[in-house]
């Protein structure tokens, strides 16, 4: 029981890393979960950029190495964006930006400091009309990240997928909510058979399975504990309203004309991500959620599962907010809740992290940055 308990920098897209640092220091975590998103990119929903990416070289690797140890934090990176579809030009883009992540990644030790690079994989909907959509997105998968894994493997780096749906990156308009190959544990196994790597696993975000209503722990049970390398915090309270009784849970909230559905007396999508009866929360904050958290990490810890647990602040009454003091309460929150159930009980104390080790200083490395073109031609 020492798991250690990080934020991810999502929540405080303009705070410079050494306020975020000051920021995770004094909430009491041991680490952060940094977000490096194209600077030039199309998203325009939970985007920051906390570590430049331009330039990097062994030099800064240290530069930032030395500020985390003074701090005695840890910390990961990523970016989060659709690698197989959408605009030609924009996935390239979206894929040579993952390749400069897992170089950073190399600089800054890779897996010897525990420094893994987080991403999505996105979805193509040009195959939607056809049969075997899926099957061939997870071959266009296999197509584009095989050389990726390969070369994260040969800098030794571990790529790790997160399982949202992003059932909103695309208008109500559509009928299809998977945005995100690996948001369902099928899609996963399958990903993991098509390219064995070991250089590849996932973050495990268990509120996108319980809207679906799917129980984490059964996933975890029918998972490889060993792909999964960290774990996010992040809550769903489950709604029983009139839009759930009028579309159901299972396709989403359909959009038809304001005049057809007000005639009928049906509930519309407010915006493209209102889809499914949900309210983000942030464990232990403002309320109850619809998750046996304490069944959920103690499977957990009877696995021996020692990877991080990340706080992803995208609760209402917290990150929804845009009040810095609520976001840091709900991180403060969420990390007093999870304390006793992840951190040995200290003799006046109470329950407290005991400690990580610093981060090694990475070796000199001349490595030059490479495009997907070169990965695959």
């Amino acid at each position: 029981m020492n798991n250690p308990v990080w934020i991810m920098s999502s929540a405080y897209p303009k705070l410079s890393l050494e306020e975020l640092m000051q920021r995770a220091v004094r909430i009491g975590v041991q680490g952060l979960e940094l977000c490096v998103f194209r600077r030039d990119g199309t998203r325009v929903d939970h985007v920051a950029t906390h570590l430049d990416y331009e330039g990097f070289d062994s030099e800064k690797a240290k530069e930032v190495i030395d500020s985390f140890n003074e701090k005695g934090l840890r910390f990961s990176i990523g970016a989060f964006e659709n690698l197989i579809g959408g605009d030609v030009a924009e996935r390239i883009k979206n894929q040579n930006h993952l390749l400069k992540l897992i170089r950073m990644a190399a600089l800054l030790g890779g897996d010897e400091n525990g420094i893994t690079v987080g991403t999505f994989v996105g979805y193509n909907h040009e195959w939607d009309l056809e049969e075997g959509a899926f099957e061939k997105n997870l071959r266009e998968y296999q197509r584009v990240f095989a050389p990726i894994i390969r070369y994260a493997e040969d800098q030794g780096v571990t790529v790790v997928y997160e399982n949202c749906p992003m059932e909103g990156w695309r208008s109500a308009g559509y009928t299809n909510t998977m945005n995100n190959l690996p948001s369902t544990l099928a899609a996963r196994k399958l990903m993991y058979e098509l390219i064995p790597s070991k250089a590849h696993g996932e973050t495990y975000d268990p509120s996108h399975d319980v809207w679906q209503f799917v129980d984490p722990v059964d996933v975890l049970r029918l998972s490889n504990m060993g792909r999964i390398k960290s774990v996010h915090l992040k809550a769903t309270r489950r709604k029983k309203d009139a839009a759930s009784i009028h579309w159901g849970n299972v396709f989403g909230k359909q959009m038809v004309s304001k005049e057809l559905a007000n005639a009928a007396g049906v509930p519309l999508p407010l915006n493209e991500w209102d889809r499914f009866s949900y309210e983000p929360m942030v464990p232990g904050f403002g309320g109850s959620d619809s998750m046996d958290w304490r069944n959920f990490i103690d499977y957990l810890m009877q696995k021996n599962f020692e990877g991080v647990f990340s706080i992803e602040n995208e609760g209402l009454n917290s990150k929804g907010t845009e009040n810095e003091g609520a976001i840091e309460q709900g991180f403060s929150a969420c990390l007093s809740f999870i304390r006793p159930m992840i951190w040995p009980l200290v003799s006046g104390n109470g329950y407290s992290f005991p400690g990580q080790k610093s981060l090694s200083s990475p070796t000199d490395r001349n490595l030059p940055v490479r495009e997907i073109q070169d990965l695959t031609a």
